[in-house]
């Protein structure tokens, strides 16, 4: 057929049109594959695959916004652009020395021209293990201030994948996950929903992120955000008839969801995915999603191994944070005029006790907490000018303590527990901050317990998201290192702000005391949680039965003692708390000997297998050090770690410690049991070792000289 000019032409526009309208990209390894369109009613779209199977079918895109016309349809797309990037980069404290950041991008320009031709831009990037997009808002005339009602980006799943899953929830993230259908999160929603303190759960059916999910034909899929910056955090609204999901923000005290002034853009929205379990836990896309630090000296960012005046608080009956026995105290009351209670835990005394422990086992610090006045009446009362960060109880003498520590090589982590008072702690941040650097802290635990004040924030809130920055980029300031716990769950942001080492965000080990946690539980933060950031999860529970101390309680930790050293290398984190009081490791020397040796800080990781909910082995190789070491956990059935030690250099022999679960051992009878054993391994040596229920295996490995191999067997 012969074409006259103008049709060519006409038949060129449209293919033009039509070229713009939809787009496609796959992964560097052309695994996955993204395409973009735009729908009838010019509604943004997208749709995932990976080797060719749905993850993500067609699903909208857009935000509604509070009294102006919504960024949701009418859209055309009036340019596009795609790119690639490859580059390696260094974290400063990290689970690998080096990490690839590898993608092909794709930019669209969509125009609404029933609104002044207003236009957003949609980024994609896409990774060999996942998407990552965003919306973008840049500066332009009829565009510059503007409020989120809701973001209403869909995740429309292609199955009813099986989902392990917390309740949304405004203000806390310390829910025990449950494992299910989606379609079975409607008839456990109320019982998932326990109570917990200062709970905002959501209204509508929905999950927090990062949410995991295996479908029937073996797809791992892990749903999150990464660079949470001046935005509210997502939750995930679910449609359990349809599979669907759908973006939810947290509201502010008004119920409002994001104040947003061009130039600006949303964190990323990010979909790990793989047909191996072992690729979601080792993904690094959501940190390559955040920007590099802009910090120009971060020498002293460092990682640090802890004990503290901590555990005792939960479990011994001996000690509590308060000080006196009244109940209704002021700052500006005379704490030396109370009534001691006589269990106070942070004393002088106290103090130098763990600092000598610290010192004699080689610990480069020691938390105390409960050592400021204020503790009396800090929980359920909504108050605000509850702690001053500066004032030591009377019992505890600041500068003694220092001088202690310092003559032991020790250094003290501060603790600032807010009790959910943002406004108070932000009027004292910079005195606080400066009696840490008079004082020889390098590095504080802050904490946001309770209700947050400005009263009708919630934690997860776009007011406290900023706050929870300004705290580390304040902090940096001063050369500070933060671990935040009740915070906003991580989305990478320690790549930004190096200097914001850990979180808790998630339920820990001291709620192994308030009610315990399952066996599989730790089975699955790796892959949902952790997937954010490092987890200050306080493991190394040797004394699993609480009953030993005589308070009454029959309440116990939920794992073996070999399970908790085995947590120092399947949790990560560059700052790991030996979190049992110091006598229970005097009675277990050969265990504690593993959590002295092992290291915080890693050259290299590698994912030997792994299941959420069942099982994982990780081995990891120490900074600097031809120094390895593996962790492997199971839920509550009993179980084979199959571990291979391919990744030691080849044809040297180097001498493996084994801590494992003793035949007999169980979580719940003679969890302390536990064998020790010496064996020489190389490259080529393979292991097939017994995890009792509830239980782990935890591996040292070192180089070592002849006479240390003499006598023993090769495995």
């Amino acid at each position: 057929m012969r074409l006259s000019k103008k049709t060519a032409l006409l038949f060129f526009a449209l293919a033009s049109t039509l070229w713009l309208q939809a787009q496609e990209i796959t992964s560097p390894d052309k695994n996955l594959s993204l395409k973009f369109e735009l729908k009838e009613g010019g509604i943004p779209s997208y749709q995932l695959s990976y080797k060719q199977k749905p993850v993500i079918k067609p699903s909208s895109l857009g935000l509604e916004l509070q009294n102006r016309a919504s960024f949701m349809d009418g859209f055309t797309v009036t340019n596009t652009a795609q790119s690639t990037f490859d580059e390696n980069w260094n974290p400063v404290l990290g689970e690998e020395k080096t990490i690839r950041n590898h993608y092909n991008e794709l930019v669209v320009t969509l125009a609404q021209a029933k609104n002044n031709n207003r236009f957003i831009r949609i980024r994609f990037r896409l990774f060999n293990d996942g998407l990552g997009f965003r919306y973008e808002f840049p500066k332009q005339n009829d565009l510059s201030y503007f409020v989120i009602k809701e973001e209403r980006s869909e995740f429309n799943l292609a199955g009813n994948h099986k989902i392990f899953w917390i309740p949304g929830d405004y203000d806390t993230n310390e829910y025990a996950y449950t494992t299910s259908k989606i379609s079975e999160i409607p008839s456990l929603m109320k019982k998932a929903t326990i109570e917990i303190n200062a709970q905002q759960p959501i209204a509508a059916l929905s999950v927090q992120t990062p949410s995991m999910m295996k479908s029937d034909d073996g797809l791992y899929i892990n749903i999150h955000e990464a660079g949470l910056i001046n935005y509210p955090a997502m939750y995930l609204e679910v449609d359990a008839k349809t599979n669907k999901m759908i973006s939810h923000l947290a509201p502010d005290a008004v119920g409002a969801k994001g104040y947003m002034q061009t130039d600006a853009q949303s964190p990323w929205r990010t979909i790990v995915v793989s047909d191996k379990a072992t690729d979601i836990l080792a993904s690094k896309l959501i940190l390559n999603l955040n920007e590099p630090t802009s910090y120009k000296d971060v020498s002293w960012i460092k990682p640090s191994k802890y004990i503290g005046i901590w555990w005792e608080y939960f479990v011994a009956g001996r000690s509590t944070w308060a000080f006196g026995k009244e109940n209704n105290v002021k700052l500006t009351d005379d704490f030396t005029k109370l009534t001691p209670n006589g269990k106070h835990g942070a004393t002088t005394e106290r103090a130098k006790e763990y600092i000598d422990f610290a010192a004699k086992n080689g610990f480069d610090s020691i938390l105390i907490e409960g050592w400021n006045i204020g503790w009396e009446d800090w929980i359920g009362n909504w108050k605000e000018e509850v702690f001053d960060y500066v004032t030591a109880y009377p019992d505890f003498d600041v500068k003694a303590v220092h001088a202690y520590a310092a003559s032991k090589g020790v250094k003290i982590i501060m603790h600032h527990e807010t009790s959910g008072s943002a406004t108070n702690y932000e009027r004292r941040l910079d005195r606080a901050f400066q009696f840490m650097n008079d004082n020889g802290y390098d590095a504080v635990k802050t904490g946001y317990v309770g209700q947050i004040i400005p009263r009708g924030e919630h934690h997860d809130g776009q007011w406290m998201v900023n706050h929870y920055i300004n705290v580390a980029k304040r902090a940096a300031d001063y050369k500070i290192m933060i671990d935040s716990h009740e915070a906003v769950r991580p989305t990478g942001l320690h790549r930004t702000f190096p200097n914001w080492i850990a979180q808790e965000s998630a339920r820990g080990t001291e709620f192994e005391s308030m009610g315990g946690l399952a066996p599989d539980h730790t089975t699955i933060l790796p892959f949902t949680r952790l997937m954010g950031g490092p987890m200050d999860y306080t493991p190394g529970i040797f004394q699993t039965d609480l009953s030993y101390y005589g308070t009454g309680s029959t309440q116990r930790v939920n794992t073996t003692l070999v399970k908790q050293l085995a947590y120092y290398v399947t949790m990560y984190s560059p700052l790991q708390m030996a979190a049992d009081i110091p006598g229970n490791y005097e009675r277990f020397p050969d265990a504690f000997q593993f959590i002295k040796d092992v290291a915080v800080d890693w050259d290299n990781t590698y994912i030997l297998e792994a299941e959420p909910g069942d099982y994982i082995t990780i081995a990891r190789k120490a900074k600097g050090k031809n120094e390895w070491f593996i962790g492997g956990i199971t839920d509550e059935n009993t179980r084979t770690a199959n571990i291979s030690f391919d990744y030691l250099p080849a044809g040297k022999n180097f001498v493996a410690t084994i801590y494992a679960d003793a035949k007999d051992a169980n979580w719940n009878e003679n969890p302390q049991k536990y064998t020790v054993t010496k064996v020489i391994v190389n490259s080529k040596s393979k292991l097939k070792q017994y995890l009792a229920p509830g239980g782990g295996v935890a591996i040292s490995i070192k180089e070592a000289t002849a006479s240390e191999l003499k006598g023993l067997k090769k495995l």
